[in-house]
C-alpha cells in the first residue's frame, strides 16, 4: 500500500458535512493511493463530523482547517495545482486536466456547494459533464469519478509503479501501520521508533537479545 502512495495528490473537503460522504470520500482517496487529505469547516457542527471522520481513518490523515485560505496556504507550500468541482459555468471538463502533476481538489459542500473564496483562490474550475435531468452529482460520487481519472492518468505514466513517499516518510508510516499501539507510545513519550527488519519486526536493540 505504501508503495502506490501519492503524496502529491490531495482532496480538499470545503464544510462537506454528512457523515456517509465523508466516509465514501475518505474511502475513494485510499483507493487512489493518497495518504493526506484536507477539510475545512466553518460550523462546530460540521468540524464535530470531520473530527470523528478523522479519528475513524485508520490509513489516512485528515488535516482540519477553520477556513480554505488555512487549507489553500497549506497545499500552496506543496507546490500543487488547485482544482474546485463545480457545476458553474466556463467550467473545464474534468477529463481535460493534467492530473500527473501535483493536484489538490476541492469538493463542496451539501447544502451550498464550492465557496466563492474557493472557487476565487483556484486554479482551474472543473465539472463533471451531466445529460440528464440531474444537475450535479453527489458530492462523493463526484470526487470518486474525477480521482478515479487522476489514477488512470498516473497509472499510464509509471507513477504507481515506483515508491513516491521520500524514504523517511515510508519507514515512519510502516511502523504507525504495522505497529499502532507501540507507536502511539513512543509518540506520547517523544521516543524514536526502533528499526524494522525486512519483515516488518523490530530489530533487536543492539548488545541484547530481547527486543520490544
Amino acid at each position: 500500500m505504501l508503495l502506490h502512495r501519492q503524496p502529491d495528490l490531495t482532496v480538499i473537503m470545503d464544510n462537506v458535512n454528512k457523515a456517509y460522504n465523508l466516509s465514501a470520500i475518505i474511502r475513494s482517496c485510499d483507493g487512489v493511493g493518497i495518504s493526506e487529505l484536507h477539510a475545512v469547516s466553518y460550523r462546530k457542527s460540521i468540524y464535530t463530523e470531520q473530527n470523528a471522520a478523522a479519528g475513524a481513518s485508520k490509513w489516512l490523515k485528515l488535516n482540519l482547517h477553520s477556513d480554505i485560505a488555512s487549507a489553500y496556504k497549506a497545499i500552496s507550500e506543496c507546490g500543487m495545482q488547485i482544482l474546485v468541482a463545480t457545476g458553474k459555468e466556463g467550467a473545464l471538463d474534468f477529463r481535460d486536466i493534467d492530473y500527473t502533476i501535483p493536484t489538490a481538489l476541492v469538493v463542496g459542500a451539501e447544502w451550498d456547494g464550492i465557496s466563492e473564496e474557493a472557487i476565487q483562490g483556484a486554479d482551474h474550475a472543473i465539472t463533471v459533464p451531466m445529460l440528464g435531468m440531474v444537475e450535479s452529482l453527489n458530492v462523493s460520487v463526484a470526487t470518486a469519478v474525477i480521482l478515479f481519472e487522476a489514477q488512470r492518468q498516473r497509472a499510464a505514466k509509471g507513477m504507481y509503479t515506483r515508491p513516491r513517499l521520500d524514504p523517511e516518510c515510508f519507514q515512519r508510516m510502516l511502523f504507525e501501520y504495522t505497529h499502532p499501539r507501540l507507536s502511539r507510545e513512543l509518540r506520547e513519550e517523544g521516543a524514536p521508533y526502533p528499526p524494522l527488519d525486512d519483515e516488518g519486526d523490530i530489530c533487536p536493540l543492539q548488545g541484547s537479545e530481547s527486543s520490544l
